[in-house]
C-alpha cells in the first residue's frame, strides 16, 4: 500500500470521532438527561483509562518475564521500559493536576471548585483568565486524554498497513472508527450544561486534537516500530484519563440523580467493551 492509501485509512479512522461531536451543541436537554449523558461519558473513559493501562503494561510485563522465566531478557532493559512508564504516568496525571492549581492561582483566590467540580449553573460563572469555561477546558482535557490514546491506535494501522496486511488493516480501521464515534461523544458531554453553544470551530478543534493523532500514529507506524514510545505515549493517556474521570465523577456528583450515574456509568462501560470486541474480532 503507498503511503497515501495508508494516510486515508488513518484519517477515516481517526476522523469518525466528529460523528459525536455535534451533541455539544444540543440544549434544553432536562437536568436528568445530562446526568445520564455525562455518566455516560464517563463509563466510556472508565474503559478507555483500563484499556490504555493493559497495552502500556503488557510490554513491561513481557519484558520482566524474558528476564525471570525465558532468560532472553535483561534487567536493565526491563527496568528502563518500567520507568519509562511510571515517569509517563505521573507526567500525565500529576501535569494537569499542577496545571489547574496554578490557574486557580493565577486568579488570586482559594479555589472552592476544580474543572469540572461546579454544577451545571457554576459554569457561567467561573471565568479563568483565558475566558474558557470549567465545561470547556474540561472537554479540551478530555481530547488531550484521547488524542494520545488515538496514537497509539494509529501506530497499530500503520503497522499492519505497511506489512500488507490489508486484511488485518481494514477490520481495525473499522474498530478504531467506531471507538472513536464514542469517544467524541464523551468529549463533549460536559458542554452540553452550557447554557451558550459551543461554536462549531471550538468543535472542530476538539475533533482534531483527539482524531488527528491517529492519523500522525499511522504515518510514524509505517516508518518504523519503538515499544518505548508506544509505552510512553500509552502510559501518558492513562494518567490524563484517570485525571478526566476524576473531574467528570465529581461532575456527576453535583448533577445528582445517583440511580441515573449508574446507569450511564454501565453504558459507558458497555458501549467502550462493545466497540472493542470489534477490534479485537480483527485480531488485533
Amino acid at each position: 500500500m503507498s503511503t497515501f492509501d495508508i494516510a486515508v485509512l488513518g484519517a477515516i479512522a481517526g476522523f469518525t470521532i466528529f460523528l459525536g461531536l455535534p451533541v455539544g451543541r444540543v440544549r434544553g436537554l432536562p437536568a436528568g438527561t445530562r446526568a445520564l449523558l455525562n455518566a455516560t461519558a464517563t463509563g466510556v473513559l472508565l474503559f478507555l483509562f483500563w484499556d490504555v493501562l493493559v497495552h502500556a503494561v503488557e510490554p513491561v510485563e513481557t519484558a520482566l518475564v524474558a528476564v525471570t522465566q525465558d532468560g532472553t531478557g535483561t534487567w536493565t532493559g526491563f527496568i528502563s521500559l518500567a520507568a519509562v512508564f511510571v515517569a509517563a504516568l505521573v507526567l500525565g496525571l500529576m501535569t494537569l493536576v499542577y496545571y489547574e492549581q496554578w490557574m486557580a492561582g493565577a486568579k488570586g483566590t482559594a479555589r472552592p471548585h476544580g474543572p469540572g467540580a461546579a454544577s451545571v449553573a457554576e459554569f457561567t460563572e467561573h471565568r479563568t483568565f483565558s475566558t474558557a469555561s470549567p465545561a470547556r477546558r474540561l472537554a479540551l482535557l478530555i481530547a488531550v486524554g484521547i488524542g494520545l490514546h488515538n496514537f497509539s491506535e494509529g501506530l497499530a494501522i500503520g503497522q499492519s498497513a505497511a506489512a500488507g496486511q490489508l486484511s488485518l488493516a481494514i477490520p481495525l480501521i473499522v474498530g478504531f472508527g467506531l471507538h472513536n464515534a464514542t469517544e467524541g461523544f464523551g468529549i463533549v458531554a460536559p458542554l452540553a450544561g452550557e447554557p451558550t453553544r459551543p461554536s462549531w470551530g471550538f468543535l472542530a478543534l476538539l475533533g482534531i486534537i483527539a482524531g488527528g493523532p491517529t492519523l500522525v500514529g499511522t504515518l510514524l507506524g509505517q516508518s518504523f516500530v519503538n515499544e518505548t514510545v508506544s509505552v510512553a505515549f500509552l502510559a501518558l493517556a492513562a494518567g490524563s484519563i484517570l485525571y478526566v474521570v476524576v473531574q467528570l465523577l465529581r461532575v456527576a456528583q453535583n448533577l445528582g440523580y445517583r440511580t441515573l450515574m449508574f446507569w450511564g456509568l454501565l453504558l459507558g462501560l458497555i458501549l467502550g467493551f462493545g466497540t472493542d470486541f470489534v477490534i479485537v474480532a480483527a485480531g488485533a
